[in-house]
């Protein structure tokens, strides 16, 4: 998860070669690879700086070269310490952003990957820096019209519905995934890595674990390419002037969804998986007091002006062809995937392994997801 504020988190030559390092990076070491794979990204200096936000996965801008001939591209890492088994898979985010870049879809393009751990400790990747802002926090919402909110929650809709359209195996993909069986991996796969997390008494969790297990549906969409944390702030967009403050604005000039951003989740399974995990951000932990001044849903949903989840879904509808029905039990599936990760995030937080800011209020989601999730599995 990234955003377009940054934080340079000097180190000392402790945490990484040379001295200003950004911790995660060792820069001695990742010249020295650059300039036997790709010279053009190894001229001097190599400078670096953690883009906050990252959540899960670390997300560093590198800055190589000096003037005019200098040039920006991202670094996508996993994060320090405590890594969930089949999380944070470099290569696999690698591979489908490469992909989909002959696709409508649009990704960063894709320039290098190492797969060899001994460089900076983890595999990485780079691509293109592109241009467009991460909206997450209230603080940029709230600048937008009302136009400006509808247009780019629509957008958000329209490049999903453009993403569930790919076919797999057009562009590669056909072995991404096992679409067969895919939801009731899912709530198995978060129920382990929920094992592996667990650091604290979680009141029903447990609970909803085994009543998603117990109620899985057919998947009759199975076979699409899943994003896996599909959200707002999970893009980089452009928003342009409205023509007024209280209608909408032409979405095809003022708003453009100019790149989805954390493909770390993605495979092949049901789309309406990624449907309900966004309106758990969009409409239950954007309309939660809990979400007040937090970093995962802070400047989402209806509370921060934006249209509800429902129109939202009939917009998605509209533009392809998944067939979307009653979405209670993927939602209360997003609450227990939620509800996993934040706790993840809480226990690295504890141990002092996350980089930036906001991460000490992480653990408080964990209750309400489990709260809603228990209600909306009981709704099916």
């Amino acid at each position: 998860m990234t955003d377009p504020a940054v934080v340079d988190p000097r180190t000392g030559p402790g945490a990484g070669a040379g001295a200003g390092a950004p911790k995660g990076l060792d820069l001695d070491r990742l010249a020295a690879y650059l300039a036997a794979h790709r010279p053009e990204l190894a001229a001097p200096p190599l400078r670096a700086r953690l883009i906050a936000g990252g959540k899960s996965n670390l997300t560093y801008a590198l800055r190589v070269g000096e003037g005019a001939t200098g040039r920006e591209v991202v670094l996508r890492r996993p994060p320090l310490g405590h890594v969930l088994a089949t999380a944070h898979d470099m290569a696999r985010e690698h591979r489908i952003i490469s992909a989909l870049a002959p696709t409508a879809v649009p990704v960063p393009a894709a320039l290098l990957l190492c797969p060899d751990p001994a460089v900076l400790g983890a595999p990485f990747y780079l691509m293109e820096k592109v241009d467009g802002e991460v909206f997450r926090s209230r603080s940029q919402t709230d600048a937008l019209t009302a136009g400006q909110r509808r247009d780019l929650a629509m957008a958000m809709m329209d490049t999903l519905a453009d993403l569930h359209a790919v076919d797999p195996a057009a562009v590669g993909l056909a072995d991404f995934g096992r679409p067969e069986g895919f939801l009731g991996r899912q709530v198995r796969r978060w129920a382990a890595q929920l094992d592996q997390s667990r650091s604290r008494p979680l009141p029903g969790i447990d609970e909803l674990r085994a009543a998603l297990a117990g109620s899985v549906p057919e998947g009759a969409n199975a076979g699409r390419i899943v994003h896996g944390d599909y959200r707002l702030d999970n893009l980089l967009a452009t928003v342009g002037a409205a023509p007024s403050a209280d209608g909408p604005g032409d979405t095809a000039g003022a708003v453009s969804v100019r790149a989805v951003l954390d493909w770390e989740m993605a495979t092949l399974g049901d789309p309406l998986a990624d449907l309900g995990l966004l309106l758990t951000y969009w409409d239950v932990l954007g309309d939660s007091d809990a979400a007040a001044g937090n970093p995962v849903a802070d400047g989402l949903g209806p509370r921060a002006g934006f249209p509800a989840g429902a129109e939202l879904i009939e917009r998605y509808a509209g533009r392809g062809d998944v067939d979307v029905g009653p979405l209670h039990w993927h939602v209360a599936l997003g609450c227990f995937k939620l509800a996993v990760i934040c706790e993840g995030i809480h226990y690295r937080h504890t141990l002092g392994q996350t980089l930036g800011g906001g991460f000490d209020r992480i653990g408080d989601m964990v209750a309400p997801l489990v709260e809603h999730g228990l209600r909306a599995v009981r709704e099916q």
